[in-house]
């Protein structure tokens, strides 16, 4: 298996696909209910879906970016806020953490091998 998109709620269909588009995303789908994008690197996707009533997500959504800290510098040059600058995780990950304009939690994170392949990997399954 492969995993396709995740699908975040947003309040506000316009404020949050002009947020993602100016993060580098390309829009793929523009409805009034519904928007999917394509990330700049790989094959993966994601998609915003609009919510007519309050909601709580306690989910984050993660991008991996080799250049991290240069990614996080342009993103605050056009007007990002974030809530962590890059840092240096003890789970061996460097991530960066800001908000959508819904609530979304974003990580953006880069684990190179440790991604995958972690100290403390185990392989189980059924």
């Amino acid at each position: 298996m492969n995993m396709n998109q995740v699908t975040l709620p947003v309040i506000n269909m316009e404020e949050a696909t002009d947020f993602y588009r100016r993060m580098g995303f390309l829009q793929i789908v523009d409805t009034p209910h519904y928007a999917r994008f394509e990330c700049p690197e790989g094959e993966a996707t994601f998609s915003l879906s609009l919510q007519a009533n309050q909601y709580s997500n306690g989910a984050a959504i993660y991008f991996e970016n080799t250049e991290l800290d240069k990614l996080v510098l342009g993103l605050k040059k056009k007007g990002f806020k974030f809530d962590q600058e890059p840092m240096d995780m003890n789970y061996l990950w460097r991530e960066a953490v800001l908000h959508d304009p819904s609530g979304n939690k974003i990580k953006l994170f880069w684990a190179g091998e440790n991604r995958l392949n972690p100290p403390w990997r185990v392989e189980q399954s059924a």
